[in-house]
């Protein structure tokens, strides 16, 4: 009986180590579990920091790049801005040249036309005191048609030209007529037949119409 009491108490010191093993290996396993889940909570800790400097490494180079962009902007304005004023004031310098030279052609224009005829003018006086020296009629008919013709070759000179209506057809750009004259047949009707006043053109465009009687029909 002794026997099979001791080996039944052996049994039972055995199962309760057994039982303290078990235990002692699941105590264990928790803390090496709480140790990884410590571990991992760390790393992601960093992770995370490392994630918070490269946002904010970014952020800063954003910025700048941002104020580089702001900067550059306020240059590209000023550098417009002087543009326009520099083209304001040339054009304004350029509408006052402008004016200036229109005024003086106005003034002035006609310097050369009257510089031309001076001469002629000197002629007429000149025949005018020499009328008064002869009473040849003839030599007075002589002295004005080569004032007349004087003056028409200084006229031709300024760019003066005589509108021609010897047989020309009646022409409204041209001619004015002044008097019709029936009865000259089909032939002449719709023609110049007398010029009672001359006209005349300075460089191709018409500054007096000639004054003309046209022939009709009837």
């Amino acid at each position: 009986m002794e026997d099979i009491k001791k080996e039944q108490e052996k049994a039972a010191e055995e199962n309760t180590k057994a039982e303290e093993s078990v235990i002692n290996e699941q105590d264990d396993a928790k803390e090496n579990e709480a140790a990884a889940e410590n571990n991992g909570s760390e790393e992601n800790n960093d992770v995370k920091a490392d994630d918070k400097v490269a946002e904010n490494a970014a952020e800063a180079e954003g910025e700048a790049s941002k104020g580089d962009t702001v900067e550059e902007l306020k240059a590209e304005i000023e550098m417009l801005k002087d543009k326009y004023l520099r083209c304001a004031a040339e054009f304004d310098n350029f509408k006052k040249r402008t004016l200036k030279e229109k005024t003086e052609l106005i003034l002035n224009g006609s310097v050369t036309a009257v510089k031309a005829i001076l001469p002629v003018l000197d002629d007429i006086e000149r025949a005018i005191a020499n009328g008064q020296k002869t009473e040849d009629a003839e030599v007075l008919r002589e002295g004005m048609q080569l004032i007349s013709k004087k003056f028409e070759t200084t006229l031709t000179s300024l760019g003066v030209k005589k509108i021609d209506t010897t047989d020309a057809d009646f022409n409204t750009d041209f001619h004015e007529a002044v008097a019709m004259v029936p009865g000259l047949g089909k032939e002449k009707s719709g023609k110049v037949i007398d010029c009672v006043e001359t006209g005349y053109m300075l460089n191709d465009k018409v500054i007096r119409h000639a004054k003309v009687a046209v022939g009709a029909e009837a």
